[in-house]
């Protein structure tokens, strides 16, 4: 039987994040840390009309009029615009909404202080997150990859040496770089363990994780996956359950986790049912869990809840154990065993609610196993399924092709360089490629997401729905890419300059029709987007030019670009500059 996989969602709570980024054959990955143009305004003749040969010659004066731009807003006598501030250096690595201090303070205990409770550290403070002192732009794709600086992570020699002896297998920490080991023993071991994974679901080979197409992954613990061009969020499950629908995902897979799943009356591994498909897979390698197990068993209260859930533990080889979600949605009902309940209605919105003890998902459409579901790109009925009409899907995912081209034309001989183009400097040869993490700030269906595979461009794509939005991630997780629900008028759940571009198109609007803040939403993605990072925003004029106007007291060098299609929408492209005190 083929198997068709789209989504693998991993949590692992240990130190292995590159073992596990080899496991999943170097496709894009969701990592969550649990428990933790021209100056002549006419670059595009429209987003959906053919590229113009001469935005590669005139780049260069949009650059130019870019820095006209910000001079000319900087210096408007009495009335001129301020820059903001920067803030001091114990911001340099602050995550809002994740500050355990104020969480004690405020009474949440019992592992929630480690929760995110963006209502207790609010922080009203407009200034500028500055890089840390020996802070670098990163290496270029796919040299990021084996390499990242350690001035570029929270992490001193010591916590290194002390993280355990696998990270320090994976790892040498140099004079001022943190290297991943790629030696053959290694290699030979990853490659090992795939293997291992894929006889014991039945798979014919590891390589069908790969032929099965994109795998989310879930890491606990680092700070780092970002850094090496790996998706991830901040996030945990101790007492709320996951910004993602029911539903989700083939597998989630747990590596010395750390986690004790048969805490809270089974919860933990109720949240994991939530997000498995029918029939996906979850798969716990752990020392501890060998300790506990009793001939080849896992002792209850955890075997006791894994029955109640309908799973059958269908391998175990040495440390590593392996449950199946049943596919029958008639199972939690029926069981011999006893089950949890079944929660009322459809889990349409799970955005940090509390994790709940009853089950979900088995009244919904989306309820198809996995070795049932279409490999490639969505079905007809699928995308019905989702209550998308197909030929909107193919019409959005056709703007976005040729919106991409538009958009690749105009900044690759920007950021596509060695070092980023500067006003003045000669053109750089293309295409050494400075982007890698990206996200689009309003997903839709996904589609700049597709267009970029589409294009063999090495970039993954951060697919966010904002709240307030039709929630339109199940058909982006279901597409087998990375997404998560997030309510823009609250911080970002990750670190301080992850994202080598930011995209937007419709969000102020969204924003400015809510109770948000367009500046305090642009104060977020200045600090998410690192140093030589670009944003492109897509919007109508009125909140694009206040938009502007707040970029130039960002430091950022802005410039709008009128679409020339004979509508009110502009483009605003921007980029941060490498600020230092």
């Amino acid at each position: 039987m083929r198997s068709s996989w789209y989504n693998k969602l991993v949590l692992i709570v240990g130190p292995r994040p590159r073992v596990h980024w080899l496991l999943v054959c170097l496709v894009s990955a969701l990592v969550l840390i649990a428990l933790l143009g021209s100056s002549s305004s006419n670059a595009f003749d429209s987003v959906t009309a053919s590229v113009r040969p001469d935005i590669y010659s005139n780049y260069r004066r949009l650059k130019e009029q870019a820095v006209s731009d910000y001079l000319e807003l900087k210096n408007l006598g009495a009335n001129r615009v301020k820059d903001f501030d920067l803030c001091g250096r114990e911001k340099e690595n602050y995550v809002p909404c994740y500050n355990v201090s104020a969480n004690l303070l405020a009474g949440f205990k019992d592992g929630e202080e480690f929760d995110r409770h963006c209502e207790v550290s609010r922080d009203q403070q407009y200034c500028l997150v500055r890089p840390p002192k020996d802070y670098k732009i990163p290496l270029t794709w796919p040299s990021g990859r084996d390499v990242i600086w350690s001035g570029n992570v929270k992490l001193s020699k010591d916590q290194f040496l002390s993280s355990g002896s696998m990270t320090k297998r994976l790892m040498l920490l140099e004079e001022n770089q943190i290297s991943f080991h790629s030696d053959d023993e290694m290699i030979d071991g990853v490659k090992d363990y795939s293997h291992q994974i894929a006889e014991m679901i039945g798979l014919g080979s590891d390589s069908e994780f790969c032929e099965a197409g994109h795998m989310n992954q879930l890491v606990a613990k680092f700070s780092w996956p970002l850094r090496e061009g790996l998706p991830a969020i901040i996030g945990n499950f101790i007492s709320r359950q996951l910004p993602v629908p029911s539903l989700s995902y083939d597998m989630i897979h747990c590596t010395q986790c750390g986690i004790f799943w048969d805490d809270k009356d089974g919860m933990f591994l109720i949240e994991v049912d939530r997000v498995l498909k029918p029939g996906g897979y979850f798969v716990l390698t752990s020392p501890r869990s060998r300790q506990r197990a009793s001939k080849g068993k896992i002792p209850t209260p955890f075997e006791e809840f894994t029955q109640k859930l309908c799973w059958n533990l269908v391998a175990q080889q040495e440390e590593t154990f392996i449950w199946q979600k049943t596919t029958n949605s008639r199972c939690y009902a029926s069981s011999r065993q006893g089950t949890f309940p079944l929660c009322d209605g459809e889990d349409s919105l799970p955005y940090y609610k509390p994790l709940a003890h009853c089950v979900s998902g088995t009244t919904s459409k989306r309820w198809i196993p996995i070795q049932n579901r279409s490999s490639g790109s969505l079905s007809s009925a699928e995308l019905i399924i989702h209550g998308i009409n197909p030929e909107d899907f193919s019409e959005d995912l056709d703007f976005w092709r040729s919106a991409l081209r538009n958009y690749w034309s105009l900044l690759s001989p920007l950021i596509f360089s060695d070092h980023p183009k500067r006003p003045g400097d000669e053109d750089p040869m293309p295409p050494y490629n400075m982007v890698r993490n990206v996200m689009d700030m309003s997903a839709h269906y996904g589609g700049l997401n597709t267009a970029l595979l589409e294009a063999k461009k090495s970039v993954w794509v951060m697919n966010v729905v904002p709240l307030g939005e039709r929630n339109t991630l199940p058909v982006i997780l279901d597409q087998g890419f990375a997404g998560v629900l997030h309510n823009w008028c609250e911080p970002f759940p990750t670190y301080p300059r992850t994202y080598d571009m930011l995209h937007a198109k419709g969000l102020l609007s969204h924003i400015a029709s809510g109770r948000c803040s367009i500046i305090d939403l642009l104060f977020e993605m200045d600090r998410i987007l690192r140093p030589e990072g670009w944003i492109i925003i897509s919007d109508k004029l009125g909140p694009v030019e206040i938009a502007r106007t707040l970029a130039t007291q960002l430091r950022w060098e802005a410039r709008v670009i009128d679409l020339q299609n004979g509508s009110d929408e502009r483009l605003l492209v921007c980029q941060k500059p490498f600020v230092r005190k």
